[in-house]
């Protein structure tokens, strides 16, 4: 055991799968806990298959196109969750309706809901693969793959647990809340990664993610107020909706 490989390879890991896990909890809560675990399931033997094949070549992989697919993936639903969100927090409150909707118009409860899927294999695959690099360079770098490995294991475990530990308090936020923030969420992986894939270097590096989310979220409150106040004069929202379509 190379302890100094396994504590390295637990930290660098433990930053990814905290955002693999981040948005399996946040797809979960907020729309269906099967399909979520359903795609997280497929997304890890998808990457436990690419690991068997592809072995220590996965240092060669290039992360960068999957980063900007994955990332414009997460964008998109990221901002039509937000939009949704503020548009029904503006309407009803933060607190009123828990647990009578859905995120999205389709019910999630209905066949297969493939939003969850989609999302959650995507951010297990891509997050997963990126702890499959760091556990190769680091094991390779210091000549004991087995520790690195040990110490990515560690990561999955220690941080699956906090989220299986949180996610009943991440629930008990009410619907509309939660479609808001989990919007701002995906949204700020879904910059943070398409950036990445455009080869954009952010300061900081995953600490940036901290400071995407609070932009989001300062916009989501933003956009919260700003539409309540188009509802609470619907004559004004009127006038400018006629305004626009006479200057086309």
């Amino acid at each position: 055991m190379n302890w100094v490989v396994t504590s390295s390879t637990f930290l660098a890991a433990a930053i990814e799968v905290i955002e693999m896990v981040a948005i399996v909890v946040a797809v979960g809560v907020s729309r269906s806990w099967k399909w979520s675990l359903f795609g997280a399931a497929g997304g890890v033997v998808v990457l436990a298959a690419l690991v068997a094949i592809l072995g220590t070549a996965l240092q060669h992989v290039a992360l960068d196109p999957l980063r900007l697919i994955v990332g414009a993936l997460l964008l998109v639903f990221g901002l039509q969750w937000l939009r949704k969100g503020a548009s029904q927090v503006a309407r009803m409150g933060w607190s009123s309706g828990i647990g009578d909707q859905s995120v999205d118009d389709s019910p999630a409860g209905e066949g297969v809901d493939w939003t969850s899927v989609v999302l959650s294999f995507k951010g297990v695959s891509l997050e997963g693969l990126e702890v499959s690099v760091i556990v190769v360079a680091f094991g390779s770098a210091g000549g004991n793959l087995g520790s690195a490995i040990i110490g990515a294991a560690a990561a999955l475990v220690v941080v699956g647990a906090l989220g299986g530990a949180t996610y009943k308090a991440v629930a008990r936020i009410p619907r509309r809340a939660l479609q808001l923030f989990v919007g701002a969420l995906l949204s700020t992986f879904g910059t943070f990664w398409a950036n990445e894939g455009l080869g954009v270097s952010w300061p900081g590096e995953d600490w940036s993610l901290l400071g995407v989310l609070a932009v989001y979220v300062l916009f989501a409150l933003s956009l919260t107020k700003i539409v309540r106040g188009w509802q609470a004069h619907p004559e004004q929202s009127d006038d400018r909706e006629l305004a626009t379509e006479g200057a086309r």
